[in-house]
C-alpha cells in the first residue's frame, strides 16, 4: 500500500508546483508601450492611474517612452516600436488621408482643450488680443495643434496670422521655453508646469488661455492601429478603465491632492508648482472626465485643422474613432 501512496503524494506535489507557477504566470501584469508626445501635468489623469495603480489592477504594466512630438509618436506606432500612441488625434487623420493600409484609430481621450498657456515677457492683467498685433510669438510645430489652435484663436479675435504679427516656427518645441528665456520672442505658449515655473521665476507672466480661447476639442487621446485594436480588444478594454478610473479620480480630488498623487511623475519638479499647474487646468476644465470623444469636439478640430491650411477635406469621424472601448469604460 505504502508503495502507492509515495507515487501519489509525490504526484500531488508536482502538480501543486505546476499549477502555483501557472497561476503566477497568469498573474504577470502584461507590458504596454505607451509613445506621449510629451511629459506634462496636462496628462495628470494617466499619471494619477500609474500611481495609484489602475493600470496594475487591470493586470497591465504601462512602459512610457516620451516621442517628443506627435509625428514621432505615430511613427513609433507605425514602425511597430509602440503599442499605443498618446498624442493628438490630428496625427491620425494625417495616417488615414496617406491611405495607409493599416491605420491608427482613436480610442480614448484624455484632455478636451488645447493646454497651453500664453506667456510675456511682462506682466498684464489688462491683456487684449490686440496687443499681439506687430509681435513676435514662438507658438510651436507648423501642423501641430499647439500651432493650430494658436492660429484659430488669432482669428476669433480678428488678426490675420499670416500678416498681422510674426509666428516664429523656427524653433523645435522642446526648445522654445529655453529660447524664450534666452530672448527670443515677446510672447511663447508653453504648457504647464513650464508656464507656472518661468512665472515662479519671475522671468515670464501668463496672461492669456488658448484653451479657454478656443473651445472643446479632443486635445490629446490614445491610438492604436487597427490590426492591434481588432486582435487585443480584451487588452485596450483594461487600458481604457484604467485612464477612466485616472479620469474620475481627478475630477473627484483636489489640485493639492492630486499634485500629491503624481509627484513621482515628476520628480524634479516643485509639488507647489504642480498644485499651481493642476488648479490652472482644473480652472479651464482641460481634463476630460470620460474617455469618450464626443464628434462634435472633432468637428472642430477639423475646423481649426482646414483653417490652418492642414486639412483639405473633412475626415469621416468613424474612420478614426473606436469609442466602445470609452463607452463600456464610462458605463461601469
Amino acid at each position: 500500500m505504502k508503495k502507492w501512496i509515495l507515487p501519489a503524494a509525490a504526484v500531488l506535489v508536482l502538480l501543486g508546483v505546476f499549477f502555483a507557477v501557472h497561476k503566477e504566470g497568469e498573474n504577470e501584469p502584461q507590458t504596454l508601450r505607451v509613445c506621449e508626445v510629451t511629459h506634462s501635468i496636462f496628462y495628470a489623469p494617466q499619471y494619477v492611474a500609474l500611481e495609484q495603480g489602475f493600470f496594475r489592477e487591470q493586470g497591465l504594466e504601462v512602459e512610457l517612452t516620451n516621442g517628443g512630438g506627435a509625428d514621432k509618436v505615430m511613427s513609433a506606432l507605425l514602425s511597430g516600436h509602440a503599442d499605443i500612441g498618446f498624442a493628438g488625434p490630428e496625427a491620425c487623420i494625417y495616417v488615414y488621408n496617406e491611405g495607409k493600409k493599416d491605420p491608427a484609430k482613436v480610442f480614448a481621450q484624455m484632455t478636451r482643450c488645447d493646454g497651453s498657456f500664453l506667456v510675456a515677457r511682462e506682466p498684464d492683467d489688462a491683456f487684449s488680443w490686440e496687443k499681439l498685433r506687430g509681435s513676435h510669438v514662438l507658438p510651436g510645430r507648423r501642423g501641430g495643434v499647439p500651432y493650430m489652435t494658436f492660429e484659430y484663436a488669432l482669428r476669433k479675435n480678428g488678426m490675420d496670422p499670416h500678416t498681422d504679427l510674426t509666428l516664429d516656427t523656427s524653433v523645435q518645441f522642446e526648445n522654445m521655453t529655453g529660447a524664450f528665456l534666452g530672448g527670443t520672442g515677446d510672447y511663447v505658449t508653453m504648457f504647464e508646469p513650464a508656464a507656472s515655473s518661468v512665472q515662479a521665476q519671475g522671468r515670464g507672466h501668463i496672461v492669456a488661455s488658448i484653451g479657454q480661447e478656443t473651445g472643446e476639442i479632443p486635445y490629446t487621446a490614445y491610438f492604436a492601429k487597427e490590426s492591434y485594436i481588432r486582435e487585443h480588444a480584451d487588452v485596450l478594454q483594461r487600458f481604457t478603465k484604467a485612464v477612466y478610473q485616472g479620469q474620475q479620480w481627478v475630477a473627484q480630488h483636489t489640485a493639492q491632492e492630486i499634485a500629491q498623487a503624481v509627484k513621482g511623475c515628476f520628480p524634479d519638479t516643485d509639488t507647489a508648482l504642480l498644485e499651481s499647474a493642476i488648479d490652472r487646468y482644473k480652472k479651464i476644465g482641460a481634463y476630460s472626465e470620460t474617455p469618450v470623444l464626443r464628434e462634435e469636439s472633432l468637428e472642430l478640430l477639423q475646423t481649426v485643422m482646414i483653417q490652418a491650411g492642414e486639412l483639405e477635406q473633412r475626415v469621416p469621424y468613424t474612420a478614426i474613432v473606436e469609442n466602445s472601448f470609452a463607452n463600456k469604460a464610462a458605463q461601469g
